[in-house]
């Protein structure tokens, strides 16, 4: 093999039945995102477990420590979809046009872009960890203490391998190689699976609970980046994927268009991070605001320990349609650049179906049984309430936000960037957050008549409008671009 793509991959690009070749690229890649959400799930298990050996009157307080920091972590998720789908994308189009000098300078440029860019934020972090971890507590000193114990740990000191394991996984997506890609993942939530209840009950005291499950995940991400190392090393001959320092991955105009593609992908996953830190604060806030008592603090830490749940328990939906976008990506730039329209317009539909189907069974699930699910991860009674509640209404916007996220994951891999931008923001940033502050203030003037609850349903109320607008730009876009411009060896065969 040459550094181009292979007989077999050529193959799978352009002429395995759609539906096949969506399953060759997607379910590798559909298995990783479940997993990551699985020991996401078991962390806030074992957390939940521990939460029972403590002292009682912490339980919400630990719970919702470690769960509100998601943000902050996938915010390294950000950084990597940032180069990483950008580059996979760029990638994906160069071997479609024949270019494998253009796809290795990309993945040199992703590699090295991301490693730095990582770096300064675990500095950010950790010079303002201390007050990071109150906002998002809402103020709260035993659940913001928690929080800053994970901060450090799984973020500071672990960053830079959790962020380069997402990226490898993009990299490898890019030139075929969704199952490598997803082994790596799998590694990963796996090890971190067995960890947590090794760290937390076993290598460390059960206070220090925060600090072991969150040195279970870096060391997991650790792990699970030297098999990508090593996978790298052994196949560099033949890979057009390289991590070489090279001035000619900064020329060419790769790192305007590596970025220009990965700022949707990136913006999304940095405003739906930054939407639930917001989030958090305002639920965090809206019971103590009227009065802050013993009584207002544990319902607090009650509510955030809810929002902490349900948020987990919602992501199963979303991994799904994650995976299944991110697997397609490259199935779909490369028809797009190889000109052929008619499949590329195939695969957008076929995986969208099957993504907006696995969502709305999710949704069901979710509506029907919101405690069971809940009880398994928090054991008060508030705690479990509010997450029954909050998963209730975060649930709706799942079917809404597939298709959402089918078009902004297309518009990125046939590189309209400012579309897919706009679609981005739309869902997180521009409408929920506004409408947040709008019902938080609603819930304050209410006399109690409103909630938390009222503050939770700005989620799927901007799903639902990006849903409208995503379809409207979609089909805007296939009918000014959906033609065939190359005539496939089964048109051929037809016209003959």
């Amino acid at each position: 093999m040459t550094n181009n793509l292979d007989a077999k991959k050529k193959d799978l690009f352009e002429n395995k039945p759609v539906l096949k070749a969506i399953f060759s690229l997607a379910i590798p890649s559909i298995i990783g995102q479940l997993i990551l959400v699985i020991y996401n799930m078991t962390d806030t298990f074992f957390i939940g477990q521990a939460s029972r050996l403590i002292d009682p009157a912490l339980s919400s307080e630990l719970v919702a420590g470690v769960t509100i920091c998601m943000p902050v972590y996938m915010i390294l998720t950000a950084i990597s979809n940032l180069f990483g789908i950008g580059a996979a994308s760029v990638i994906s189009r160069s071997l479609g046009k024949n270019n494998p000098w253009r796809a290795k300078n990309s993945s040199r440029f992703a590699f090295w872009a991301c490693l730095f860019t990582t770096l300064f934020y675990c500095l950010l972090v950790l010079l303002i960890s201390g007050p990071l971890a109150s906002f998002l507590s809402g103020n709260a000193p035993a659940t913001a203490e928690f929080a800053k114990q994970y901060i450090i740990y799984c973020v500071v000191v672990f960053g830079v391998p959790t962020a380069l394991n997402t990226l490898f996984s993009h990299l490898m997506r890019a030139q075929g190689k969704s199952l490598h890609a997803s082994i790596g993942i799998v590694i990963g939530g796996l090890l971190n699976c067995a960890l947590d209840p090794l760290f937390m009950f076993v290598l460390f005291k059960i206070e220090d609970a925060a600090i072991a499950a969150a040195l279970a995940t870096g060391v997991s991400n650790t792990i699970a980046l030297i098999y990508y190392l090593v996978l790298f090393y052994y196949s560099r001959k033949t890979s057009v994927i390289s991590l070489k320092f090279s001035k000619k991955a900064f020329s060419e105009g790769i790192p305007l268009e590596v970025m220009q593609i990965g700022l949707p992908a990136c913006l999304m996953t940095l405003c739906e991070n930054i939407s639930y830190m917001i989030l958090d604060n305002l639920v965090g806030t809206v019971i103590i605001a009227r009065e802050v008592s013993e009584e207002t603090l544990a319902s607090s830490a009650a509510a955030l320990a809810g929002v902490g749940v349900a948020k987990k328990i919602n992501m199963f939906a979303h991994s799904v349609v994650r995976g299944m976008s991110q697997g397609v990506l490259p199935l779909i730039g490369y028809n797009k650049s190889s000109g052929n329209r008619n499949r590329m317009k195939q695969i957008v539909y076929t995986s969208g179906s099957i993504s907006l189907a696995v969502a709305l069974l999710c949704m069901a699930v979710s509506l029907i049984f919101a405690r069971p699910l809940s009880q398994i991860f928090v054991h008060e009674q508030e705690a479990i309430s509010r997450a029954a509640e909050f998963l209730g209404i975060l649930c709706i916007g799942a079917p809404f936000s597939a298709i959402a996220y089918t078009v902004i994951s297309f518009f990125q891999a046939v590189g309209k960037a400012w579309r897919s931008l706009l679609l981005a923001l739309l869902r997180k940033g521009i409408l929920d957050i506004p409408m947040m502050y709008i019902f938080y203030a609603i819930s304050i003037s209410s006399n109690n008549v409103y909630g938390p609850e009222l503050i939770i349903w700005a989620t799927p109320i901007a799903d639902m409008a990006c849903f409208v607008l995503s379809l409207v730009l979609f089909f805007i876009y296939l009918h000014n671009n959906g033609q065939n411009k190359i005539v496939t060896p089964k048109e051929e065969t037809q016209s003959a």
